[in-house]
């Protein structure tokens, strides 16, 4: 049976998978969603076995060897584009609800990290095609599932994990997609029905609310206690003079 049909076999969505495109090497599930847009229809799904050139926040390169899950998922959601950063914060909780029923303690590192035991082992990419109105947006999301850690640059090595490594076994890649799509879809669902819903759940798996945390914004360095996240994903600092920050993007340090 093709991968394709393995996945969409027992898949229970509406829409978030009825069209997969499946590619054995990409450079980026991401580009290639881009590519394919005129194509796309809502919720349909890129996945590549192997990405050549995996694209993470801040313009770095995601490592995408053979056996981890490359995906991206193409919507057409009508929200006004000031919310869209919300959209990032529900598809971090869906994708670490979806490892947490693996029965591994994956948390959220602000703004779009999942951790198990301190270590990475996922990160999500939004982008979005924007006017006046959203024509559409891209949740690219990786995750280390059966991968070998010690292939890795070694100043990773020591940062990130795998699902394999941490289950002390493989992971069936078929159902953990499958699963994963069934959580973005519920999540984002409850996005248009009861954002708090998701606001809350977030916060309650936050890894990065009460440290003190070092962020390296474009034009500075920030030190201070993360104190909270608003509700379009904001992260709030709490400075030494007792000031409050809110950061939208950057990237988070910790300290201790």
């Amino acid at each position: 049976m093709k991968f394709v049909d393995e996945i969409k076999k027992g898949l229970n969505t509406k829409y978030i998978g009825k069209k997969i495109y499946h590619f054995a090497e990409v450079n980026s599930t991401n580009d290639m969603a881009k590519k394919l847009a005129d194509k796309c229809e809502d919720g349909s799904v890129v996945i590549a076995d192997v990405q050549k050139r995996g694209k993470g926040r801040l313009g770095r390169e995601w490592i995408s060897p053979s056996g981890g899950i490359y995906l991206s998922i193409f919507l057409k959601p009508r929200i006004d584009p000031s919310t869209a950063p919300r959209l990032t914060l529900t598809f971090g909780l869906a994708v670490a609800k979806t490892i947490r029923k693996l029965g591994l303690d994956a948390k959220i590192k602000w703004p779009n990290d999942i951790l198990i035991n301190g270590k990475k082992v996922s990160g999500i990419l939004t982008e979005a095609d924007v006017n006046n109105n959203i024509n559409y947006i891209i949740a690219g999301i990786g995750i280390d599932a059966n991968v070998d850690i010690d292939t890795f640059p070694i100043e990773l090595q020591y940062s990130a994990t795998s699902l394999n490594r941490e289950l002390k076994k493989p992971v069936n890649r078929v159902e953990l997609i499958r699963e994963l799509l069934e959580e973005i879809e519920k999540y984002y669902d409850i996005y248009f029905q009861d954002y708090h819903k998701i606001f809350d759940e977030w916060r309650s798996l936050s890894d990065t609310i009460g440290r003190v945390v070092e962020i390296k914004t474009q034009k500075e360095l920030i030190i201070g206690e993360a104190v909270g996240v608003d509700l379009e994903g904001e992260l709030l600092v709490e400075l030494s003079d007792g000031t409050l920050k809110k950061i939208i993007a950057g990237e988070c340090i910790y300290m201790e």
